[in-house]
């Protein structure tokens, strides 16, 4: 098996609203992104793809568009977490991003995933599909969930 993974970075904010310690409060953190395609590498001769299995900047470039750039620099804030809602909603022009599950490094991994997984599937008719992900939260915390 062969795969290709590519790690990108954005900023975010979140809160665990019923967290036990200083995670119940507003805060953010610098996450690190690596998401890992599986498929066959492309035999096209003259094709810019030629050898591989997904350009990396391709990857990139729907990373952010699907993910990133989405929520870079966002408050990722659940949907049930009223108070920061409203608080949120009181900020004229500030990024927010309404998730249907409490912010944790375990479910924001899910979501990416799930958005991602579309983005990637069969671009090329090489079976190029998601296959992992991994979101750090911090240097030493992060969560990975892999295609089964």
């Amino acid at each position: 098996m062969l795969t290709i993974t590519r790690k990108l970075e954005f900023d975010a904010g979140h809160r665990i609203p019923d967290h036990k310690s200083q995670c119940r409060n507003l805060h953010g953190h610098r996450y690190t992104l690596e998401i890992t395609l599986i498929g066959e590498v492309i035999n096209a001769e003259g094709n810019s793809d030629n050898g591989m299995i997904m350009d990396f900047s391709d990857i990139k470039a729907l990373a952010k568009e699907h993910l990133v750039d989405v929520w870079d620099h966002a408050f990722l804030v659940y949907e049930k977490d009223d108070k920061v809602r409203e608080f949120l909603a009181s900020l004229p022009g500030h990024k927010t991003v309404v998730i249907d599950r409490i912010p944790t490094v375990e479910n924001l991994a899910q979501v990416a995933f799930g958005i991602l997984k579309n983005a990637y599937t069969d671009r090329f008719g090489t079976g190029l599909r998601l296959h992992k992900l991994v979101l750090h939260e911090t240097p030493n915390c992060w969560a990975e969930i892999t295609d089964a």
